[in-house]
């Protein structure tokens, strides 16, 4: 798939200007600008305007979220009055599998509808992951954890509420409107992506409690399965 080169310059502003703003404010550190500029582009050579939309829409709502009531979450969780901005490992993790992605587009273009899905299901899955997680511990009622269903403590890894799973649907659902508009396809990246949140959360509750794994490996390994789930789903379809 080429680029439309009429666009091109705007939409490489529109990304340095991003950036740029995002290391001013804190919200990423300069490796962290460096490597979502890397999946930026990547993303842009394959899936153009839409790609980049999509990799917006997940930038611009998880910053939105993680800054969201922040001196409550900040109660549960001592880390989150940093504002350090995201690492470039934070940035590969949410991010990593949707360029990924885009790189084996570029390699192998006979199947490029298939990489194009797994990349939107990447995405659907990690914006779900951050506004379930983010969103949920604000306006979760009764907190659970996902593996054995007992009450536990809002904000352990792990545990969800309601009302967080119901918001992160919601994120999955926009990314997949991006993707397929009102097409049946998107149906797709919204099952695979709301079936990635739930990894996530089946993750911290076990190898993450455990520490046996970190929070970066889990949100790769939820954005992956989600990925994973797309392609299989959309080439028996």
């Amino acid at each position: 798939m080429t680029i439309n080169t009429s666009y091109l310059p705007y939409l490489l502003l529109s990304l340095a200007i991003v950036m740029v703003i995002s290391v001013k404010a804190k919200k990423l550190t300069i490796p962290a600008a460096l490597s979502a500029t890397g999946i930026g582009l990547a993303v842009l050579q394959v899936a153009q305007v839409k790609g980049i939309l999509m990799l917006l829409t997940f930038f611009l709502l998880s910053v939105w979220a993680t800054a969201h009531k922040k001196a409550i979450k900040a109660k549960l969780h001592v880390d989150n009055l940093a504002n350090m901005g995201r690492t470039a490992g934070q940035v590969f993790a949410n991010g990593g599998v949707a360029g990924l992605t885009a790189i084996l587009a570029i390699i192998d273009p006979s199947h490029i509808e298939t990489y194009l899905i797994m990349m939107a299901a990447s995405l659907a899955s990690t914006l779900a992951d951050t506004l379930s997680s983010e969103l949920g511990m604000v306006y979760g009622r009764r907190f659970y954890n996902i593996i054995t269903l007992k009450k536990e403590a809002n904000g352990l890894d792990g545990v969800v509420s309601l009302e967080g799973l119901l918001i992160g649907t919601v994120g999955a659902c926009i990314i997949a409107l991006i993707y397929a508009g009102l097409d049946k396809i998107a149906l797709i990246v919204v099952f695979a992506g709301t079936l990635g949140n739930l990894t996530d959360s089946i993750l911290g509750a076990t190898l993450e409690r455990k520490h046996q794994i970190g929070n970066n490996t889990v949100n790769f390994l939820n954005t992956l399965f989600a990925a994973l789930v797309a392609m299989v789903i959309y080439n028996n379809r």
